[in-house]
């Protein structure tokens, strides 16, 4: 692939993943500062990584959350909590790996994830409606 076919095929995983809504906030809020870097997040990340074959993109959604709880990041942790259910990942699945959080990334890591996707699980629940 040229890197244009690459960001083409990064743009589509990337709205599969995160949702249309959040990736048209994302382009529309580029500007000249940060439009490159999008671009390479989006050919590299996206068009590069999550199109690989090696994994299915619900696996690569357990993993990028556990990532995001070893690193602390919260915000990428709660788009990736989305995003995972986007990819089919189920509540309990959810669960289970922020369980191995607990052990790997320690007790106070989880417990504020934990905390962080329960929120977003039952503002899911809430929108899905009865």
């Amino acid at each position: 692939m040229d890197e244009q076919e690459r960001y083409e095929a990064g743009l589509a995983v990337r709205r599969a993943v995160l949702g249309e809504d959040h990736v048209q906030r994302s382009l529309q809020a580029r500007t000249d500062f940060t439009d490159e870097f999008q671009a390479f997040i989006t050919r590299t990340a996206w068009g590069t990584v999550w199109t690989r074959e090696g994994l299915p993109r619900h696996t690569r959604s357990l993993l990028t959350i556990v990532m995001m709880v070893a690193l602390g990041h919260d915000e990428e942790f709660k788009l990736h909590i989305r995003a995972a259910r986007n990819n089919g990942v189920t509540p309990e699945e959810i669960k289970e790996v922020l369980l191995q959080a607990a052990i790997y990334c320690g007790i106070p890591a989880a417990n504020h994830a934990f905390a962080l996707a329960r929120a977003i699980l039952e503002e899911q629940a809430d929108q899905a409606g009865p």
